[in-house]
């Protein structure tokens, strides 16, 4: 086997493993990053969900040889101390329960909040609509997306608005 090289959560890594090896068990067997939950191992459910290059991909479904190369970010990569504007709406919104889901939700919604910083409630049904939340948090899940859009909205608002004063 060759090594596989690729970056997670900012840091160079290279692996002698099998190319074939799902990527999810890379990152929880080999890497100790077990924020990334195993579902369904056929990239049905979400659990796993993984940034590869800014795109959510189910790390459960994706070889390990197809991210070499690549940069991968996984929940604890999303913010230094846990303090991304969705994991302190998941809280705020009480979305947790069993928090199985948690951490592909976020990940699939940071996604969203990239590329549409305001989603309607039907942007929001489309992008987590293949995730399955055994807890049936869909509703608060909705709200927690909209609050993290609304406080990472903010400070540019606040930016703008200290622009204009001056």
């Amino acid at each position: 086997m060759a090594p596989i090289a690729f970056t997670v959560n900012q840091e160079r890594r290279q692996l002698d493993v099998d190319p074939q090896t799902p990527l999810l068990w890379v990152l929880r067997d080999d890497l100790n990053l077990t924020g990334t939950k195993f579902g369904c191992g056929k990239g049905l459910c979400g659990a796993c969900t993984v940034h590869v290059n800014g795109a959510a991909t189910r790390s459960c479904s994706t070889p390990v040889s197809e991210v070499a190369g690549k940069s991968v970010t996984t929940i604890e990569g999303l913010a230094a101390h846990s303090d991304h504007p969705l994991q302190k709406a998941w809280i705020a919104e009480q979305v947790p329960q069993c928090g199985y889901c948690l951490s592909g939700m976020i990940m699939t919604a940071a996604e969203l909040l990239r590329n549409k910083p305001h989603p309607t409630d039907a942007d929001i049904d489309g992008a987590m609509g293949s995730h399955i939340c055994r807890c049936g948090t869909y509703q608060r899940i909705r709200a927690a997306i909209h609050r993290a859009s609304a406080t990472a909205a903010a400070p540019a608002h606040r930016q703008q608005a200290e622009g204009r004063r001056s």
